[in-house]
């Protein structure tokens, strides 16, 4: 099988009419055409006009779009592929049946559904934390240590909380990576003290910055939060009775391919627990990702056809500016005939002004494609990525436009009689 499509691909390439007029492409045409191209700098430069924005539309669309894509992705990649997070919604409704999420349901769960490996309990606030005179209003997070390790959250300084931390109520804290900067600007956090809420906590630790994440409709930024043993926040910290028990549980899964059906699973326990009142949320990241990936491929396919048609046009304006040219370059199409070039000469010489001319807007439109999505990064602080394959993509299509659309004026200059170009006023 390898051996017959082996011969009949070496066959083309030998017998092919096609190519066998691209071998015949010699230094005199590839001088020719560009003596030609030189003489009316103009049009060539107006011709390449449609293939130097098309490309630089690619190059700058896909660089976006590229972009764009990594961002979401390092988003939804903070929150855990591998956890689902569960938070308490409408409260007030269900105080009216006294259910909320609470402990209860994190032992109901590790009883009843092998494949979470961690449940972690989280209680949060909104509260002005303080240090020297420096005030900040600062998302505080009760939680226990393995919330760290779930999360894949790095120290930059200092260490955790430890379970025993929690367990005899220290006042102990770790600061996101922009609430340090606010608080403590060149300051040195570790073993200073700050207040939260009139209460005074020691800074044992400072986190790594960490990728601004959404979860559902909310925006997560772990970078302004404080972070203290959960049982310190139940019992330091005034919180409102009427409030759940937890604001949130983030459950670990063992694989990723149990994802999807251990939340399910978790819904059903979760419902029946409750009630049969859907007073709670399931946020699966790595179902976030999918429905993301397929929003990015659609954004990516009209984006690149949008792109696509700016090429299209140019290669429409080639063939026209190069029919015109043929009509003014009648007179010296004759004469060559007369002086013995054939009609294969006449072709490939306005066949290769074509390619010049596209590979020319191509490496112009790339070099414009790079300034745009510098432009796009620098002042509007969207993220963009130029892609290798994005550079090869639109050089080859620019090459492709020139050859398909410079191909039929070619065809027609060549088909002149030499009689009647040489008669032509």
């Amino acid at each position: 099988m390898f051996d017959k499509i082996s011969s009949k691909l070496t066959s083309f390439f030998k017998d092919s009419d096609f190519l066998r007029e691209f071998k015949l492409i010699t230094g005199e045409v590839l001088k020719i055409s560009i003596k030609g191209l030189q003489e009316h700098k103009t049009r060539t430069f107006l011709t390449m006009l449609g293939i130097i924005f098309g490309v630089a539309s690619v190059i700058s669309m896909l660089a976006i779009g590229e972009g764009a894509r990594r961002k979401t992705l390092s988003q939804i990649q903070a929150l855990g592929l591998n956890n689902i997070i569960v938070q308490q919604i409408d409260e007030s409704d269900s105080f009216n049946n006294n259910i909320t999420l609470n402990y209860q349901d994190i032992r109901g769960i590790n009883k009843v559904v092998p494949t979470v490996r961690n449940a972690v309990p989280i209680i949060q606030e909104e509260l002005e934390v303080n240090y020297a005179k420096r005030f900040e209003d600062a998302e505080v997070i009760g939680t226990e240590p393995t919330y760290f390790t779930i999360m894949s959250m790095n120290l930059e300084k200092g260490g955790f909380f430890s379970n025993y931390d929690n367990k005899v109520r220290n006042r102990v804290c770790i600061l996101g990576h922009d609430l340090l900067i606010s608080l403590f600007g060149a300051d040195e956090p570790i073993g200073n003290k700050i207040r939260i809420n009139n209460v005074w906590f020691t800074v044992i630790g400072t986190l790594e910055y960490q990728p601004v994440s959404v979860a559902g409709n909310t925006e997560v930024n772990l970078n302004k939060r404080v972070f203290i043993p959960i049982k310190t926040m139940e019992s330091r910290l005034d919180r409102d009775p009427k409030k759940s028990e937890l604001d949130q549980v983030i459950l670990q899964v063992t694989s990723s391919e149990f994802v999807t059906t251990t939340s399910n699973f978790v819904d059903q326990i979760l419902f029946r627990r409750h009630n049969e009142e859907k007073n709670y949320k399931l946020i699966v990241p790595e179902q976030l990702l999918k429905q993301s990936e397929e929003t990015q491929r659609i954004f990516n396919i009209v984006m690149g056809a949008i792109a696509g048609i700016s090429l299209l046009v140019g290669g429409i304006g080639i063939m026209n500016i190069m029919l015109a040219s043929i009509l003014e370059r009648t007179k010296e199409i004759g004469l060559r005939r007369s002086l013995g070039a054939t009609k294969l000469d006449i072709r490939n010489q306005f066949l290769v002004e074509a390619i010049i001319i596209s590979l020319g807007g191509g490496i112009v439109g790339i070099a414009i494609g790079y300034v745009l999505t510098w432009g796009v990064t620098a002042f509007s602080d969207w993220e963009t990525v130029v892609s290798l394959w994005s550079v090869f993509l639109s050089v080859g299509v620019s090459s492709i436009v020139g050859i398909l659309f410079g191909f039929f004026p070619a065809k027609k200059a060549a088909e002149l009689d030499p009689i009647e170009a040489l008669r032509y006023e």
